[in-house]
């Protein structure tokens, strides 16, 4: 049995930095070298928009730089952005100052009542995350009863994205930081797929998924996985 959260094992300052400064590019230049990726990723997540047409009120957790919110209706919601680094928060406060921006920790109690939230947004953000269960419970409480979910995770490990990895960014990260890609990947996607939805369908009704870029239902044959689930009565 899984023990949460996880512990992650004490690191170097210079491997620190490293990672510190390999989260900020990944934001800023690799998305857009993988465009069909990204327009999966980001476009998923609109499927979790409430039916109906009145207005909604949206939570992202881990919004980085703001990918998701250049594929969003803004005018139709009022969007939250949370992000755990200040530095990217204050980016995301300049490039969208109609967005209300806080800095917190998804896995702990966030600043908003009960059920103060329509849907809630986690692209790429929950296989990062070392007390998983915490962050679903906060999301859950965050929601309203049948509010919707929209999840994006990677398909790792898995063949098909293993491989893909060892051509692309594994590659790329180790000609621009002289080192191995495993020292920052075993730190940062920490919860496997089955890991995830087991604990997204322990306090959501699961309503969608969508492999890609295949369709087959297998995670070893596919890079990306997306959810979407509503939330139950407490």
């Amino acid at each position: 049995m899984t023990q949460w959260p996880k512990v992650l094992p004490p690191l170097a300052a210079e491997d620190q930095a490293v990672i510190d400064d390999a989260i900020q590019w990944w934001h800023e230049e690799v998305p857009s070298s993988y465009q069909l990726v990204e327009r999966f990723n980001h476009r998923y997540a609109l499927r979790s928009y409430p039916p109906g047409e009145g207005r909604f009120r949206t939570i992202e957790i881990g919004a980085g730089l703001g990918e998701q919110l250049h594929f969003e209706d803004l005018s139709r919601q009022d969007y939250t952005c949370v992000e755990l680094r200040a530095e990217m928060a204050a980016t995301l406060r300049d490039r969208f100052p109609d967005v209300q921006t806080i800095v917190g920790d998804c896995q702990q109690r966030l600043p908003f009542d009960d059920g103060h939230f329509d849907r809630a947004v986690a692209v790429h953000v929950l296989e990062h995350l070392p007390d998983l269960p915490s962050a679903l419970d906060e999301l859950h409480r965050l929601l309203r009863p049948g509010g919707r979910f929209g999840i994006v995770i990677p398909c790792d490990p898995g063949l098909v994205y293993g491989l893909g990895r060892r051509l692309t960014v594994q590659r790329q990260f180790e000609r621009r930081y002289g080192m191995p890609y495993e020292v920052f990947v075993r730190r940062e996607h920490i919860n496997a797929p089955a890991e995830i939805v087991e604990l997204v369908r322990e306090r959501f009704d699961v309503v969608h998924r969508r492999f890609f870029p295949l369709r087959v239902p297998v995670v070893n044959l596919n890079v990306c996985l997306g959810i979407t689930a509503v939330a139950r009565d407490a």
